[in-house]
């Protein structure tokens, strides 16, 4: 995670585990379009092994209501950044934060592995995107904001911004969260895009 800012305003960007885990465990249940706002599919997707439980979960899995109810709450705690925890939500092998969830639970025992080596991967990805461009990344959110501030003559008032970059299927931005946008990986890679998704953003917060 890097911050950028003053001290009257901050902006945060992050690939945060839990979430990386709670779509990687989305697609691997086969849940699709859920949740508000809808987020994409994940790019590259995550594969079950061949044994895994896609198939074996079409055809025991629990009612899809209340796994998606129970899916829907571990997604809302992962994206609070407000409250995360310094641990990450799910930990092996008992799972014990989804202990009154247990369909959701079965799923993540049988799933966790995958999506577990799937985020490593896309986590260690973007540490090393993060690392290799951070001075661009970095004047992407500043110079931003001095534009703005040039406009009105003024220094920015307080704001905070907390920004998900994520390995999404389509390029675009998602309100996951108070103060909290979920940002594709491709839009954060083109430093054109995301500056012209970025400028009225801070028009309305500055």
């Amino acid at each position: 995670m890097f911050v950028e800012g003053t001290l009257r305003w901050q902006v945060t960007e992050d690939c945060p585990w839990d979430l990386l885990m709670a779509l990687a465990l989305r697609d691997l249940a086969g849940l699709g379009a859920i949740g508000e706002p809808v987020l994409p599919r994940l790019s590259p997707a995550v594969v079950p092994v061949l044994h895994g439980a896609r198939s074996t979960m079409t055809a025991t899995r629990p009612r899809r209501d209340l796994l998606e109810r129970q899916w829907l709450a571990l997604f809302e705690a992962a994206a609070d950044r407000e409250h995360r925890a310094l641990t990450p939500l799910l930990q092996p092998p008992h799972f014990s934060a989804l202990d009154r969830a247990i369909e959701l639970q079965d799923v993540v025992i049988a799933n966790y592995e995958v999506a577990a080596r799937w985020a490593r991967d896309r986590h260690a990805e973007y540490a090393r995107a993060s690392l290799e461009h951070h001075a661009v990344r970095a004047a992407d959110i500043v110079d931003v904001v001095r534009e703005r501030e040039h406009e009105l003559r003024r220094q920015a008032g307080y704001f905070r911004l907390d920004i998900d970059v994520l390995p999404l299927a389509e390029a675009g931005a998602w309100i996951v969260g108070p103060h909290t946008v979920a940002v594709s990986t491709t839009m954060r890679d083109d430093s054109t895009a995301f500056r012209a998704w970025f400028r009225p953003l801070v028009a309305a917060l500055v």
